[in-house]
């Protein structure tokens, strides 16, 4: 299902998606002893964060909500403080959708706190990338990079993208650079357009959707830079890979992009 996702987009799973939550809470509600209901428990707080962040993706704020809820009650079942990190640190995506960037950084900063010394190295530099780029959406441009050199030093220099301890999280050297990269634009770095056309070149093809927000990213810092030719070849590739995964985030961002070129 997260290949799937990450290939096509929500859209085309949300059935199956659907099932599968449907099917792990069923286990989980008559599973008995402990040992049985934990692992039953940690699945389903894997599976919730991904219906969760499906949910953002096409613009389901308040079934996303409800679903990082789930995920979170899931990972206390399991006993799992990464699982609760991770999907408080997903969860503040949803408050910066709704436009309260900076109540989205206290509560990434709070997952930050419970997770503590328990959290994997990934799921570490994975909460400090998003502290940074919800700071820089909050504003906040000391704060953010501060975060970023806080995920640099955290991140393990690594081609796998999946965390072996963590199953929710796929982050690995090309998608760290491109989320350092994102948060740049954000900043309105001048080094953000090097680093996204060297994350380009050497992306793994099967991350539709993160390739359209990388096209995104190199928009903006062309237009940044008042190239409005390169912008608008950005944005038109941005929009071909957005419209085949469906996705409503990235779809809201190139319209934006789009009428800034008129």
């Amino acid at each position: 299902l997260r290949v799937q996702d990450r290939m096509v987009g929500a859209f085309s799973i949300v059935d199956q998606m659907n099932a599968h939550l449907e099917t792990l809470k069923d286990a989980l509600t008559f599973a008995v002893l402990p040992n049985a209901r934990k692992p039953v428990a940690r699945e389903l707080a894997g599976a919730a964060t991904l219906a969760a962040w499906q949910a953002l993706d096409v613009g389901a704020i308040e079934r996303a909500w409800r679903h990082y809820e789930l995920g979170k009650q899931a990972a206390k079942e399991a006993d799992d403080v990464l699982y609760l990190a991770h999907a408080m640190g997903e969860q503040a995506f949803v408050l910066a959708d709704a436009g309260r960037p900076q109540l989205a950084v206290e509560l990434v900063r709070e997952a930050q706190r419970v997770g503590g010394s328990r959290m994997s190295e990934r799921l570490r530099a994975w909460l400090a990338s998003a502290e940074a780029e919800l700071s820089a959406l909050a504003g906040n441009a000391d704060e953010a990079r501060r975060a970023l050199e806080i995920a640099s030093s955290a991140m393990p220099g690594t081609e796998e993208a999946r965390d072996p301890e963590l199953a929710s999280i796929f982050l690995n050297t090309d998608h760290f650079r491109r989320w350092e990269g994102h948060t740049l634009v954000l900043l309105g770095d001048d080094d953000a357009m090097a680093a996204g056309y060297a994350v380009l070149d050497t992306m793994d093809p099967t991350f539709v959707r993160a390739r359209a927000g990388l096209h995104c990213d190199l928009a903006q810092a062309h237009l940044i830079r008042g190239e409005y030719s390169e912008t608008a070849q950005q944005v038109r590739e941005a929009k071909l890979l957005a419209n085949r995964t469906g996705s409503v985030r990235y779809r809201r961002r190139i319209n934006q992009l789009g009428q800034t070129l008129r």
